[in-house]
């Protein structure tokens, strides 16, 4: 029996659709990133893309637990000295861009160089309800149902 190495050529990509209505970020994050790599799969290949494509809705409705949504703090430096900023979650959603977070949390998952890079590329996260992909015809998948853990009861 020998081990079965995926060709680029041969991978399969799907569409998935997820809705991150009332979901915890860290556990959603968790769940796309293994789908952007393609580790459910069992041809799994560590160095070829062969991940689904990813479709993220309702992005300014994910929810955090304990007192993440207000004490939690992400960093960044301008290059300038003295040039340390920070925000909040709780800022960055009610801000222009609330898909900021999950995208953040996601790429975070995804190992860094040219291969996580290309899988980062599959992902696309939408505030709202709407997106362009109908044609695509993406499958569903319900990320609350998999864990009581991953659907934040308010």
């Amino acid at each position: 029996m020998s081990t079965i190495s995926t060709k680029p050529a041969d991978v399969e990509k799907k569409w998935i659709l997820i809705d991150a209505e009332g979901l915890v970020v860290g556990r959603l994050a968790v769940v796309v990133a293994n789908r952007l790599r393609g580790k459910h799969k069992a041809s799994f290949t560590p160095h070829v893309d062969d991940g689904d494509n990813v479709i993220v809705i309702n992005a300014d409705k994910v929810v955090f637990t304990g007192a993440k949504y207000t004490d939690k703090r992400y960093y960044w430096h301008t290059g300038y000295i003295g040039g340390i900023k920070e925000r909040s979650p709780r800022q960055i959603i009610e801000g222009k861009f609330p898909e900021r977070v999950l995208e953040k949390a996601i790429e975070r998952m995804i190992p860094e160089g040219p291969l996580g890079r290309r899988q980062l590329k599959n992902l696309r996260v939408y505030a709202g309800s709407e997106h362009p992909h109908e044609a695509q015809q993406p499958e569903v998948l319900d990320v609350g149902a998999l864990n009581a853990k991953n659907k934040r009861i308010a």
